[in-house]
């Protein structure tokens, strides 16, 4: 038997081969098929729309530059870019620039954990502690208010139960990314980043939960503890995990934790301040392999590498005869995980599943959209959704960190929506 990273060697060599021979300039553009926007039900005089707001909006300085990618039926029917990769160096935006992704990482560490249940390592009821036993046995922070001082104190109390990979995968974990526990998270080290994926199992273990687990959604650091998890099951690091099992079988070539020498001049940069508040924008160094790989906020992409990535799950968990995971596990990732704890996540209309904001009805939200679709997004400004009844996907690259990046969230929803022509 030849061994599968020899598998997965080979077939990168083919892919990469492949790209040269058919393109030259964007290789990976042609991986998946480019039609006119009426050969998947795409008006092209409304695509246009697109264009005249994304332009004004730049002029305005609200946003840098954008590069936006529609597929419909397995075909890309609409891809531009617009705008500036970099407004202070002069550089127009191209197709194939580098965008921070921020929290879009978060599903491929999620489908990585799916790929580790599939194959009987993991199953997401255990306890997380049964592979990170700092997070065993932990205590919950309770608050309690005082009427006679007018101010709150704070006890622990033990938990009811250990957090499961489950509690992980749907934020229900007691984990936050700060809220109520933000000053002994700031104590800890936790914001700043300065750890590996260990160390923060670590630190995270020495603090109480927000919550009891299985109790309450919040948003948090539970996927980059899921990125420690892929750790320790796979025993090699996240970005090994992912390059081998997840962007070389998928040919996303330009994905990652860093960008190397030879790419970076197609990294895409934010404006200097942010377009609401005037304040600096504060932008770290992403051409240097980072000391945390996180899960939850550390990759690197392009539209056409997502793209691929995105048609996978469209496809039910496949890509080109290539599967990575089975076609229940993304019906499952993609279905409700919260029940009644639905109230708690910040949108009418949507729950969550293992990785996405899911949408339940066609109605509540004020976005345009179908039951069933789900979508996330990044702090950065980058912004993805997958709509199964329509059979399409959508993503927006941009560098809009700040309250803006909303903004443009339901923008593109509506532009897009408004497309549709058959």
């Amino acid at each position: 038997m030849v061994p599968i990273r020899r598998v997965l060697a080979i077939r990168a060599v083919v892919i990469v081969a492949n790209f040269v021979v058919l393109s030259g300039g964007l290789a990976a553009a042609e991986v998946l098929p480019v039609v006119t926007p009426e050969q998947v039900g795409l008006s092209p005089d409304r695509l246009q729309r697109i264009g005249k707001v994304l332009s004004q909006e730049i002029a305005a300085e609200r946003m840098p530059g954008a590069v936006v990618l529609i597929a419909r039926h397995g075909k890309i029917g609409y891809f531009e870019s617009f705008g500036m990769r970099d407004r202070s160096a002069g550089a127009t935006m191209p197709k194939d620039a580098i965008f921070r992704i921020a929290s879009m990482t978060k599903p491929f560490t999620s489908v990585a954990v799916m790929m580790l249940a599939e194959e009987g390592r993991i199953q997401l009821t255990e306890a997380a502690s049964k592979y990170l036993p700092p997070l065993g046995k932990l205590q919950v922070r309770v608050e309690k208010f005082d009427p006679a001082t007018g101010k709150a104190t704070f006890y622990t109390m033990p938990s009811n139960r250990d957090m499961t990979i489950q509690d992980l995968l749907r934020h229900t974990s007691g984990l936050t990314y700060g809220g109520k526990l933000k000053d002994l998270y700031d104590k800890a080290g936790i914001t700043s980043e300065d750890y590996t994926n260990a160390e923060l199992v670590e630190r995270l273990g020495k603090l109480p939960l927000a919550y009891q687990p299985g109790t309450s959604w919040e948003y948090s650091r539970a996927t980059d503890v899921l990125g420690r998890l892929v750790e320790v099951v796979s025993g090699t690091t996240l970005a090994g995990v992912f390059h081998e099992r997840i962007f070389v079988p998928l040919a996303m070539p330009d994905s990652g934790f860093y960008v190397p020498a030879e790419k970076r001049e197609r990294i895409a940069r934010p404006l200097p301040n942010d377009a609401i508040t005037g304040q600096p924008v504060m932008w770290h160094d992403v051409t240097v392999p980072p000391k945390f790989e996180s899960g939850g906020g550390g990759g690197l992409s392009t539209a056409i590498d997502y793209a691929r990535f995105l048609q996978m799950l469209l496809n039910r968990g496949q890509l080109d005869g290539v599967r990575l995971i089975g076609r229940k596990t993304v019906e499952q990732m993609t279905s409700d995980q919260l029940g009644p704890l639905a109230a708690d996540f910040p949108g009418p209309g949507y729950t969550f599943g293992l990785g996405f904001a899911v949408r339940k009805d066609d109605g509540l939200s004020g976005l345009s959209g179908s039951a069933g679709d789900y979508y996330w997004a990044g702090i950065h400004g980058t912004y993805f959704w997958v709509d199964p009844k329509e059979d399409m996907f959508v993503i927006l690259m941009a560098q809009t960190p700040g309250p803006i990046r909303t903004h443009f969230r339901g923008l593109m929803r509506e532009l897009v929506y408004q497309a549709l022509s058959d």
